[in-house]
């Protein structure tokens, strides 16, 4: 008897899938070009474009202004850089408490459902006011009435509770049977979350969180409303001297230039995810 020979090469379906797809990403530039040809075609035929351009698309302004923009969003790395760990860690806290299953643990099991309906229901720059102006109002010596203190409080409390309930889902979608096979090995309830739970909930809810994160990244501006100098702010300085909101454009610009490769580092973690779990 003779083997079969084995076909080599892409199959069939490989190449109508791959025909497909090179199909679909031609479709996809065209259709993105013809937007962009119509963009730069069209706006510049608008009867106010020039009055716009000189306003916001400043380019003597922007070269001024970006490089004193691009040092006060140093301060806003650094605001970011102190909260996005302590945040973590809260959230971790809060998302424990939620799930404590002892009957006497019950009062952490409430305080973290209360935090989190609090906190979540809350618009971010309430509390920001409500902390920012309220604490300091109580007359502590400095440093202690800084707004950079207690404007990234607010910002912790916030995103504590966010990042609380993404912890807490990953938690619960892990199947029961893992903590009834801990419990069979003898391991304990604590033992069960350290070393069996929390690893998968954490790593199943990385995706979500960089999402948050990359939110936070951005809500940092509004501590400008309380004081902080930070690039927001600055760009108002600038508006206000130059008559001008070019520097506005200019922070978008530094925004974008951070927030959009992390934005797409988070789908490439989903996609990644997806991929796995199918």
């Amino acid at each position: 008897m003779t083997d079969k020979a084995v076909p080599s090469g892409p199959t069939r379906r490989a190449l109508y899938e791959a025909r497909i797809r090179r199909r679909s990403a031609l479709i996809a530039t065209l259709s993105t070009a013809l937007v962009l040809a119509a963009i730069i075609i069209l706006v510049p035929m608008a009867p106010g474009w020039e009055a716009v351009k000189k306003s916001f698309f400043n380019g003597p302004v922007l070269a001024k202004t970006f490089p004193g923009l691009l040092n006060a969003f140093l301060m806003d790395v650094a605001i970011f850089a102190w909260c996005a760990p302590l945040i973590a860690v809260l959230a971790l806290v809060i998302a424990l408490c939620r799930d404590v299953r002892a009957p006497a643990l019950f009062p952490l099991r409430l305080f973290g459902a209360l935090y989190t309906d609090i906190f979540r229901g809350l618009p971010v720059v309430l509390v920001i006011y409500l902390i920012g102006f309220g604490v300091p109002g109580l007359g502590l010596p400095r440093p202690w009435n800084s707004p950079y203190i207690w404007g990234s409080l607010a910002l912790i409390l916030i995103y504590s509770a966010y990042v609380a309930e993404v912890i807490r889902s990953g938690i619960e979608s892990i199947h029961q049977s893992q903590r009834a096979a801990s419990a069979s090995l003898g391991m304990s309830d604590a033992d069960t979350m350290r070393f069996v739970i929390l690893p998968q909930a954490l790593r199943n809810v990385v995706p979500s969180n960089m999402n948050l994160f990359i939110a936070l990244q951005k809500d940092v501006a509004l501590l400008s409303f309380i004081g902080p100098v930070e690039i927001f702010r600055q760009a108002g300085v600038y508006k206000s001297l130059m008559a001008n909101f070019t520097p506005y454009v200019g922070a978008a610009v530094i925004f974008l230039a951070l927030t959009i490769p992390a934005t797409r580092y988070a789908d490439y973690l989903m996609a990644r995810q997806r991929r796995r779990r199918g």
